[in-house]
């Protein structure tokens, strides 16, 4: 994978955190630094730990799948972004309040961060140097959702669902792209 796709994927990765940082700063009405510096570290150290994870769990079977990798990681890239876009057609609003807390907080990093645990699966059938990888993850991330409060704060939730279904969009591509790429066809 290259440094460009790497930065495509993490922008598609931080859409979720990014909306809901949106919704956060929206809540909050009146940001300040210290509140876009801890949901960028909320969101950015989840989204950067998940994928680690992920490639230790997708380690462990690399060996017996590898020749089905690109198909795999396909797979679970189109099926996380088909979900950010249906997600993004959702009526139910999200209810986020202005609390920062732990309580508030890691939920919602937790949540955000799932449809990366399954993109670290991939990385161990992609041979991709996972430490910078999840490192770049994280780093973009919190940009991204230091960035939505601060945006969330001023222009308020119109944007969310184009969040969601751009970032659902990049990991569909990204998918066709690995397919491709492992079929020998790009």
């Amino acid at each position: 994978m290259s440094f460009t796709d790497l930065l495509i994927l993490a922008a598609g990765l931080s859409a979720d955190a990014f909306a809901v940082s949106v919704c956060k700063g929206l809540s909050i009405g009146k940001t300040k630094l210290t509140h876009a510096l801890c949901a960028g570290l909320w969101f950015g150290i989840f989204q950067a730990v998940m994928p680690l994870l992920g490639f230790f769990l997708g380690r462990q079977f690399s060996g017996a799948v590898n020749r089905f990798s690109h198909w795999i990681a396909f797979f679970l890239l189109v099926f996380i972004g088909i979900n950010m876009i249906k997600e993004s057609f959702d009526k139910d609003e999200e209810q986020t309040d202005a609390s920062m807390s732990v309580g508030q907080m890691l939920p919602l990093a937790i949540a955000t961060s799932i449809d990366a645990l399954a993109v670290g699966v991939t990385f161990a059938f992609l041979k991709t140097p996972v430490l910078s990888s999840v490192c770049v993850i994280g780093a973009v991330t919190f940009c991204f959702s230091a960035a939505g409060i601060k945006i969330g704060g001023i222009f308020g939730d119109k944007y969310k669902t184009g969040a969601q279904r751009i970032g659902g969009m990049i990991l569909i591509l990204l998918g066709v792209k690995i397919l491709l790429s492992g079929l020998g066809i790009f």
